[in-house]
């Protein structure tokens, strides 16, 4: 029934497309490189992020940004100091300040994704995360593993806004042209929160690493099942 509901919820977003009366949801630009929190047809907020320097899809192997509908799914790191570092989604007590040399690990806030669309079905397996990241100096140009990267100044901000359950939209075009929200609107969401396991479990991570030992080698491997 919850996936059902789901679904319901895509068809309907995908019928309103980027039109200025369609519901409340995030809205990611590949083209911009940015997000806008949308609310009731308006525009609450705007940042600069980074999605993958390998492109588009949701293949696994090929570590790109899914495209079209997707939910926050879970939300990690409520009360972490900025710059906090997350291994395997968990705080490892270091914290970095940005732009942190030869450093590449995911800070600060975990939103974490499930696709909605056949198209985008693997992201919460693989870890599709809306994150905080050291390399500031990156932001708004395509930089990530697949993940959408954020200033942690940035992605604390966002992750205060945005509620479980929210919808994520990602596009290939420029974000819509719409008018501002006017002063103290709130984004409400009108999907039902996920269950906290209403989701296929991510890849064990032995299982993944094989697949990216063989592609990429840096101080902090991007390895699928982690975010990236």
């Amino acid at each position: 029934m919850f996936r059902v509901t789901l679904v319901l919820i895509a068809s309907m977003l995908l019928s309103t497309g980027l039109r200025a009366e369609g519901p409340s949801r995030l809205v990611v630009s590949v083209r911009d490189q940015k997000l806008m929190v949308m609310a009731n047809g308006a525009k609450l907020a705007t940042y600069p992020v980074s999605t993958s320097k390998f492109g588009v899809g949701d293949n696994w192997g090929h570590m790109t940004t899914p495209l079209g509908f997707l939910q926050v799914a879970q939300k990690i790191g409520d009360h972490a100091p900025v710059g906090a570092v997350f291994h395997n989604r968990r705080f490892t007590g270091e914290i970095l300040k940005p732009n942190a040399p030869g450093r590449d690990p995911v800070i600060t806030r975990i939103i974490w994704l499930r696709g909605l669309q056949a198209s985008n079905a693997h992201a919460f397996s693989r870890c599709i995360y809306i994150h905080g990241t050291p390399q500031e100096k990156l932001i708004g140009r395509p930089a990530s593993y697949g993940c959408i990267r954020m200033k942690s100044s940035d992605v604390a901000a966002l992750y205060a806004q945005v509620p479980l359950g929210a919808i994520v939209e990602i596009v290939p075009d420029r974000l819509p042209k719409i008018p501002s929200a006017p002063r103290g609107a709130v984004f409400t969401v009108d999907a039902p929160k996920p269950k906290p396991d209403a989701s296929e479990p991510p890849v064990p991570e032995k299982a993944v690493e094989k697949t990216v030992r063989k592609r990429v080698e840096t101080d902090e491997q991007p390895h699928f099942g982690r975010g990236a």
